[in-house]
């Protein structure tokens, strides 16, 4: 019975018919333009899946790095537009006095320069998909615009009076969370609740599991395959690749591979990676990460004078979110103070956090 189980499910995978039963699901680890295999990009690539026949708004929400821009590739690679333009632009990167004339286009002589007419990127992407990247770096006026260009599919070129009609499907992106965008000032609420039709949150890249390795050994191959070498990672370079926060996320793992194998020879090395996590642990988008045998005394410590410090010096408010009690954290605070009386730096430090 195992051996014709076994030769169906081979059958199976040959394409030939397998009587009812199917050979086992294999975990893929690429997605078209993306790649991961933890449990939060599957949820990623489902979520893809869903939205890119459509032509709903998509809001992407995540850290530098993350590769914003590959899943609004994907999405619009999957979609009914796909043979349309895909027409990308950075808010934040292009001046103030420029932003209007690159998002609505301008006419001839609409100002000092314009020689000509210019389609703006919702023209130019018409049929397709525009991709607005770090919208929340708009300037607030011409987020009025834009909103109103999302409600009705009509722009207006700057110095020009006639309406546009525009069909153009809409991505956009932030590395902001979106409410502390709106709290801030830096996204008007009535655009996020246009734009974040289906929002999509990807993950950073230390919550990806073993993604790590797997990026890793992808971005070698392409280096490899570039140079035509066939260099390789030591054990203890992967351990040390898996231990690291990654607050550059993807793109910045790409770079540190990218050095160690300029650095290396046959083999990559631990010494030839970024350094580990020191005792000097810094937040990292509202978190703290720790290598595996930290001692719980410098966990706790790291923990309360980082807590401190976000709730910028209000012991109250740390300790309740601690879980301690008042008089708990001060016993911590003056040990921690006595303990870095000896060095001016930990002084000043310590005084920035609230503790002198």
């Amino acid at each position: 019975r195992v051996q014709t189980h076994l030769q169906s499910v081979a059958r199976a995978c040959q394409g030939e018919p397998d009587n009812g039963l199917r050979p086992p699901a294999v975990p893929r680890p690429a997605f078209d333009l993306m790649l991961g295999n933890s449990q939060a990009m599957r949820r990623i690539y489902q979520l893809i899946a869903r939205v890119a026949p459509t032509d709903a708004t998509v809001l992407i929400v995540g850290e530098s790095g993350t590769g914003k821009e590959l899943i609004a590739q994907t999405i619009h690679a999957r979609s009914r537009r796909h043979r349309g333009p895909l027409v990308p632009i950075n808010c934040g990167a292009i001046p103030e006095n420029l932003i209007e004339s690159e998002l609505f286009g301008h006419e001839k002589g609409a100002f000092t320069g314009a020689s000509q007419m210019r389609r703006g990127v919702f023209e130019r992407a018409h049929g397709g998909t525009l991709f607005l990247d770090e919208i929340s770096e708009m300037p607030a006026d011409l987020q009025v615009r834009l909103l109103r260009a999302l409600e009705t599919n009509k722009i207006t070129r700057v110095g020009g009076e006639k309406e546009i009609p525009i069909d153009t499907r809409i991505i956009a992106a932030t590395n902001r969370p979106p409410e502390q965008a709106v709290a801030q000032g830096k996204l008007r609420e009535d655009l996020l609740y246009r734009l974040a039709v289906f929002p999509i949150h990807v993950p950073p890249l230390r919550h990806r599991d073993d993604d790590v390795e797997l990026l890793a050994h992808h971005f070698l191959a392409v280096f490899n395959k570039s140079q035509g070498r066939a260099k390789r990672f030591h054990p203890l370079a992967l351990q040390r690749l898996r231990a690291h926060p990654w607050p550059g996320n993807v793109r910045q793992l790409r770079n540190a591979i990218h050095r160690a194998y300029i650095l290396a020879d046959a083999e990559i090395g631990p010494d030839d990676l970024p350094p580990p996590t020191t005792a000097a642990n810094k937040p990292i988008h509202g978190e703290l990460r720790f290598p595996l045998g930290s001692p719980l005394a410098d966990i706790e410590r790291q923990m309360i004078l980082a807590t401190l410090e976000h709730f910028k010096g209000d012991k109250r408010r740390t300790a309740k979110t601690l879980g301690v009690s008042l008089k708990t954290l001060y016993n911590r605070l003056n040990a921690y103070r006595v303990n870095n009386g000896s060095s001016a730096a930990q002084r000043v430090g310590a005084s920035r956090a609230g503790l002198m």
